[in-house]
């Protein structure tokens, strides 16, 4: 049984999945930067649904940004105090990766976001490459305006998007080139995050809970840091 936990942004969750029965529990929700206070309880109610205990995990997935400063550290510690606990395997998984990861079968290239503050999202291109689906580019941090002049042709927009940045997008880069997905099919999910665990942890790509750390485009204050690279190494 492998638990997920993201809490990149406001918009945080967990998981539960096992390899034989698939998606047992998830949870997510919007948290007004409460990740301290919230998470531990919504894994335990995870738990208490799957009539589960720490005991059974077999592996720890979590997303490692970019995001939040405080709400990454809060996921990484919780992650990292259970995988070591419980002498269990961790896979840190790039939080945008997780967002762009069930749209894959898009006609139309993808560019993934969530919400950075201030006016700005953390974002990338999605695309099928040479070395298969991935970033085409560095995760940026960027204004919306910024984002929409990477928009050259149609590109489905996936992620955290609010109706007043979907309206400035339109507007600079031209309705016939953003294609909105809708909230509920965009949303980041714990559930992904579990299958995308898994699938590394099935190739031996475990990270060392010592050394695996957040991926940070901005500092505590909100000042930029360097970019990552589109391997989502940058920070770790």
């Amino acid at each position: 049984m492998l638990l997920a936990i993201d809490t990149s942004t406001r918009q945080a969750g967990v998981a539960l999945y096992d390899r034989r029965r698939g998606l047992l529990a998830e949870n997510t929700w919007f948290t007004a930067n409460r990740h301290t206070e919230e998470l531990m309880p919504a894994i335990a109610g995870l738990f208490a649904v799957a009539g589960a205990t720490p005991a059974d995990l077999a592996a720890v997935a979590v997303a490692i940004g970019p995001g939040s400063f405080t709400g990454l550290r809060v996921g990484l510690a919780a992650a990292k105090g259970l995988a070591l606990a419980q002498r269990v395997p961790i896979a840190g998984i790039p939080t945008l990766d997780v967002t762009a990861w069930p749209h894959q079968s898009q006609p139309i290239p993808v560019i993934a976001l969530a919400q950075a503050g201030r006016g700005r999202v953390y974002w990338a291109p999605y695309a099928h490459g040479p070395a298969g689906w991935g970033p085409q580019e560095p995760y940026a941090l960027s204004t919306i305006p910024e984002v929409a002049n990477a928009v050259t042709r149609p590109i489905a927009f996936a992620g955290e998007l609010s109706e007043e940045d979907l309206a400035t997008l339109q507007r600079f880069a031209g309705r016939q080139r953003v294609v909105p997905l809708s909230p509920a099919l965009s949303a980041r999910r714990a559930g992904y995050l579990a299958e995308m665990g898994l699938a590394r942890l099935d190739f031996g790509r475990s990270d060392d809970p010592a050394t695996l750390s957040p991926i940070y485009l901005q500092t505590a204050d909100g000042a930029p840091a360097r970019a990552a690279t589109a391997d989502g190494a940058a920070g770790r």
